[in-house]
């Protein structure tokens, strides 16, 4: 009997480190995305929200996948769109995520408002989301339930306006007039 009861509780802690090391970090984390010739960014990261997205997120951060990208795609009172390595639109990172919003099944609650930061995808492909991310310039309730957001600006949203009002609003922003992402670094 003794036995059983240790081979049951060692079976159920194996079972446990396995579950819990192949679940994301949760919590509230944050980060500073640093935009040469402009400022500091700060956010707030929500990973009781969006758990993949955030994990995601701050695994390309911590690589330096973001270092040297730009923002490609700005469109002043909608969003700015960075993460793209190959500036087009067209490119992200190796993998792809589950998209954490209503319309595929997740309960996200953080809706689309200023200041939010979220996840791009491709068309009507949920779960494509790999490295490209946009901050909302203005309130864009109409992507609530379709797009992962995962956090939103703290501080610097004076760099986002500055932004939108410098560089002419594009789908495709000219390469020579993207701003640069310097660093994205996770603080905590």
């Amino acid at each position: 009997m003794k036995k059983t009861i240790a081979l049951l509780l060692s079976s159920l802690l194996m079972i446990f480190m396995l579950v819990s090391c192949s679940t994301p970090k949760i919590g509230i984390h944050h980060a500073e995305i640093t935009v040469e010739n402009y400022g500091v960014i700060k956010l707030e990261l929500n990973g009781d929200v969006a758990p993949i997205t955030v994990q995601n997120f701050m695994d390309l951060a911590n690589s330096g996948f973001y270092d040297g990208l730009t923002f490609h795609r700005i469109q002043k009172g909608f969003m700015i769109q960075g993460g793209d390595p190959e500036a087009t639109g067209m490119g992200g990172s190796e993998n792809n995520i589950k998209g954490e919003f209503s319309l595929n099944g997740v309960d996200n609650t953080i809706s689309h408002s200023r200041g939010v930061i979220s996840m791009a995808r491709r068309g009507d492909s949920f779960n494509s989301a790999t490295s490209q991310f946009f901050i909302c310039h203005a309130d864009s309730y109409f992507l609530d339930g379709q797009y992962a957001a995962f956090g939103k600006v703290t501080e610097g949203m004076e760099i986002v306006d500055e932004i939108c009002k410098n560089v002419k609003s594009s789908d495709l922003v000219p390469k020579a007039d993207q701003p640069v992402i310097t660093s994205i670094k996770i603080i905590d």
